[in-house]
C-alpha cells in the first residue's frame, strides 16, 4: 500500500478484455484484463467505465493504471489496479489516454 500519493506507480497498459460487471454495487462497471508488458505482466481491473464505453470498444486501448495500491475484492473480482480517468459534467469516468501509442508498462512522470 502506498503511504505517500508522490509514490504511486501510474503505467500504460493495454486493454486486452473488457466485460461489463452487473454484480458489481456500483452501476456501469466494467471488467477489465490488462496487459502491462513484459515487464509487468497482466492485470486486473474493474472501473465503472459503461457510461462511456462499450467493453468492446476497449479493447486494443492503451490506459493509465496506477499499479501499485494494492488489490480489492468487488463482487468476487480482484481488481489489482486502478484505472485512470477524470470526472464528466455528470461525474461518471473519462479515460486518460496516451494520444500516440507508447511502450507498455511505461511509467508516468
Amino acid at each position: 500500500m502506498v503511504e505517500n500519493p508522490f509514490d504511486v506507480e501510474i503505467r500504460v497498459g493495454e486493454v486486452l478484455d473488457a466485460e461489463s460487471f452487473p454484480e458489481a454495487n456500483k452501476p456501469k462497471m466494467t471488467k477489465l484484463r490488462i496487459d502491462l508488458g513484459d515487464e509487468h505482466g497482466e492485470i486486473q481491473s474493474a472501473a465503472q467505465l459503461d457510461h462511456h464505453y462499450e467493453p468492446d470498444d476497449l479493447e486494443g486501448r492503451q490506459v493509465l493504471c496506477a499499479t501499485n495500491l494494492g488489490s480489492v475484492r468487488i463482487a468476487g473480482f480482484k481488481s489489482e489496479a486502478l484505472t485512470v480517468g477524470v470526472p464528466d459534467e455528470e461525474e461518471f469516468p473519462v479515460l486518460v489516454e496516451p494520444d500516440e501509442d507508447v511502450p507498455l508498462g511505461g511509467l508516468l512522470f
